[in-house]
């Protein structure tokens, strides 16, 4: 268990970074990041199982049409819809919106034999935090201009991204599961396979000239950014989610994705160079106890 919790913790502090990364590329298009982050996830999963070509286990053809779909839902798809979220509505309501999924996720993965007491105490202190820092974010919106209709497009953006790594979750949970053979990595290094094709068809399709991407005066740096992304909060932060959905509930593991909205606020605050107001202290610290309250609770 203690396995499972460090695993999903430090893929929250994986997926963190995300949330950020919209801002730390300009002259990148949604588009042209999604694409760029995922072709390096891809990358990354071909290399590793070449690498361990005489080991790995080789997805069915069912299983390969699975790990496409759960890309599109929990990948490509995902996090195209929340990087155009970040443009329009900044990073603090999208990633508060994002850390509803652990609510979500608790209730409709609850265990049969766990009672609805146990889980209450930590849905009642995410939920506390939540809403101590949505009405903090909230005042931000309550402050645009008239037309400032750009923000709410990216609040219903970062909405349907809500919810379609919702069902990634549980249905990633119960696919792994159902099917103990296959291990985390090599699930993971399907589904980065099934991204990176995904990712280079929609980069072509809808990405920027490659001309002009080569023209941009910092190339180098967006480059990095994408590898960096890809090979850690996509690659390595799959492999450490898909530990902890082995070895834990649906309902911990929905929990712990609250680690993500507290790394993705730390890494916020640190970017613009600022420190939290006390309403965002308090809503870290009731999420974190939140955290505690659930382990405790599944024990």
């Amino acid at each position: 268990m203690l396995t499972g919790i460090l695993a999903g913790l430090a893929a929250g502090a994986l997926w963190g970074l995300v949330f950020v990364v919209p801002r730390m590329t300009p002259g990148l298009t949604s588009v042209d990041l999604t694409a760029g982050r995922f072709i390096s996830f891809g990358g990354m999963a071909v290399l590793a199982m070449l690498l361990t070509w005489r080991k790995h286990t080789w997805p069915t053809p069912r299983q390969a049409t699975t790990a496409l779909g759960m890309s599109l839902l929990g990948a490509t798809g995902y996090y195209l819809l929340l990087a155009q979220a970040v443009v329009f509505s900044g990073t603090e309501v999208p990633t508060l919106i994002i850390g509803t999924i652990p609510i979500w996720v608790m209730l409709l993965g609850k265990p049969m034999h766990l009672k609805w007491a146990g889980l209450l105490p930590g849905l009642l202190l995410t939920l506390g935090g939540l809403a101590l820092m949505m009405q903090s974010s909230l005042s931000h919106a309550a402050r645009l201009p008239a037309g400032g209709g750009q923000f709410w497009l990216g609040v219903l953006l970062a909405l349907v991204a809500m919810l379609c790594w919702t069902v990634f979750a549980l249905v990633n949970a119960a696919w792994l599961k159902r099917h103990p053979e296959v291990s985390a990595t090599e699930w993971a290094n399907w589904i980065g396979v099934a991204t990176g094709v995904g990712a280079l068809l929609l980069w072509l399709v809808a990405g920027s000239d490659s001309n002009e991407l080569l023209a941009l005066d910092n190339k180098a740096q967006l480059a990095t950014v994408c590898i960096a992304t890809g090979v850690g909060s996509a690659w390595l932060a799959s492999i450490l989610w898909n530990v902890a959905s082995q070895r834990l509930s649906v309902s911990l593991c929905g929990q712990l994705i609250v680690s993500e909205t507290l790394f993705a606020l730390f890494y916020s605050f640190v970017w613009d160079g600022a420190w939290p107001a006390v309403v965002q202290w308090l809503a870290a610290v009731l999420f974190t106890l939140g955290i505690f309250a659930s382990i405790r609770a599944h024990r």
